[in-house]
């Protein structure tokens, strides 16, 4: 059976970290000479992820949830959106029962997350119970998903691109030193998909 990735906001260059048969990404605008089957336009703080549910085995975010806002007004004026919570049920959505979220994201206290003014989405160690759990504590925002958090750690480069890299032991005590010395500016998630379609 083929396997399906799908990347999102990633410019020309999806990753799969899962290393799937087939890559598919979403991003604002489309490159030259990509297929359009694969890659898709997509606003993703405004529109769904355009895919049918359950269509894929995982979903990452590579430095991009920062740029997601957690709260817009609406077109009307009346009323409040989370498109941050939107996006988190749409990638509930399109994962398969068991399929993988994996997410990278500069985040609190480090200046990485702050320093671009394109940053609206600051995420932190505790970020994850809003979308994980029994009861997530994004419900009351709307969050019909449920995620179970399979890993949340502070990320060193470049072995934290894929999932699966094991580090050898020099790796693991810079990695300590940095965690330590607070310079590890990127949060990583990895999540699966449990419960129902959203």
């Amino acid at each position: 059976m083929t396997t399906r990735h799908l990347d999102l906001g990633c410019g020309p260059c999806p990753r799969n970290p899962y290393r799937c048969d087939e890559v598919h990404a979403v991003d604002l605008a489309l490159p030259d000479g990509v297929d359009a089957q694969r890659f898709r336009r997509a606003n993703l703080s405004l529109e769904p992820i355009p895919h049918a549910d359950a269509s894929f085995d995982s979903v990452s975010a590579f430095d991009f949830l920062e740029h997601v806002p957690r709260v817009l007004g609406t077109a009307d004026g009346r009323s409040t959106r989370f498109p941050f919570v939107e996006l988190m049920d749409e990638i509930h959505r399109v994962l398969k029962p068991g399929g993988r979220f994996y997410a990278l994201t500069p985040a609190y206290p480090n200046a990485e997350a702050f320093q671009d003014p394109t940053h609206v989405n600051i995420i932190t160690e505790e970020t994850w119970r809003y979308f994980c759990g029994a009861t997530p504590m994004a419900r009351p925002y709307g969050f019909k998903g449920t995620f179970e958090m399979l890993r949340n750690e502070r990320a060193i480069y470049p072995e934290a691109f894929e999932p699966t890299v094991s580090i050898g032991w020099r790796r693991r005590h810079r990695r300590a030193r940095l965690l330590r010395t607070g310079r590890l500016a990127h949060q990583m998630w990895e999540f699966s998909r449990a419960g129902p379609v959203a």
